[in-house]
């Protein structure tokens, strides 16, 4: 016996057709048949009278159709009273984060946030293979928090405009390259002339989004030489003086003042973008709504402290 059974009973009982309940049901009008004939075995009893038009329910069906919507009704409610407990005893929050910002934002933040770890415990998501996939997993709820970045030229950001969101922060992405012996960029960035040395994020990470609208409004001569969904992959790349890259300045920090780094182009070819927690519509569970609202809180005190500064 199957929960399905009964509710594809209570389908056919108020559509009185199998074909519109198979399409109800979503599923082929052989197979509901099938599943009703599952279930009037099981019983025992004939449920429906199929010489009539439109069919309708036998003695036996009729009786049967008060204890059935019952049942549904009783076991749909409990399955839903019984996750909401397991969703508020859970001690693991789920957090999706764009690899740089795991690196170089979170941790200090996390800490800033929830110094106690009173939250519970954190697991970062399995990068998915794309900025896309990381947004996925807050669509279809398998997260509690998207840390990421955000930027107008970005079109996925339009997916999460209905989803509750903190600004956290600002971070510069800039264009760098080692320098050569006097300090210079190897790789200057020249808006004429030679294709320069080009060390590219693809089209499927946060940057290589933002960096297609930037090259769309303004139209640089490179040649991509090297791919790498990565910013710390990139970097590496960098210092090794193969070609230019747009790195955001957190992850950079040493490298620019050591001069292992240098920029590539003045400050007009910068990405500037924001950094944003989002979560879903409705917390998932207690953790996650207590770590949503400490992190309003952190947030106000220091918007109020730049403020008094």
């Amino acid at each position: 016996m199957e929960l399905k059974w009964f509710e594809d009973f209570l389908s056919v009982s108020h559509c009185f057709s199998f074909t519109r309940a198979a399409s109800e049901r979503n599923i082929t009008q052989s197979a509901l048949s099938r599943r009703i004939k599952q279930l009037e075995e099981w019983l025992g009893v004939p449920l429906f009278d199929r010489k009539t038009y439109p069919i309708r329910l036998t003695p036996e069906g009729q009786e049967f159709l008060t204890t059935a919507s019952e049942m549904v009704f009783s076991l749909t409610q409990l399955r839903g009273e019984l996750r909401d407990r397991h969703g508020q005893k859970s001690s693991i929050l789920h957090f999706a984060s764009l690899n740089t910002l795991a690196q170089t934002f979170f941790p200090d933040w996390i800490n800033k946030v929830d110094p106690t770890h009173q939250c519970g415990c954190i697991r970062l998501s399995d990068h998915p293979p794309s900025f896309a996939g990381n947004i996925a997993l807050l669509l279809d709820g398998k997260t509690d928090f998207l840390l990421t970045y955000t930027h107008d030229s970005v079109a996925l950001m339009k997916q999460l405009e209905r989803f509750p969101y903190i600004e956290l922060g600002k971070e510069r992405a800039m264009a760098v390259c080692a320098p050569d012996s006097d300090g210079n960029p190897l790789y200057p960035i020249v808006e004429r002339g030679m294709p320069t040395p080009f060390l590219s994020y693809g089209n499927r990470s946060f940057f290589g989004h933002a960096l297609s609208a930037l090259f769309a409004a303004r139209p640089l001569p490179l040649k991509p030489i090297y791919e790498n969904p990565m910013s710390s992959g990139l970097k590496a790349m960098t210092i090794s003086g193969c070609g230019v890259s747009w790195l955001p300045t957190s992850l950079i920090k040493a490298e620019l003042a050591s001069g292992a780094l240098t920029r590539a182009g003045d400050r007009s070819w910068d990405i500037q973008t924001t950094i944003r927690l989002y979560r879903p519509e409705k917390s998932r569970n207690i953790q996650a709504e207590n770590l949503w609202n400490k992190a309003r809180k952190l947030h106000a005190t220091q918007l109020h402290a730049q403020a008094v500064a």
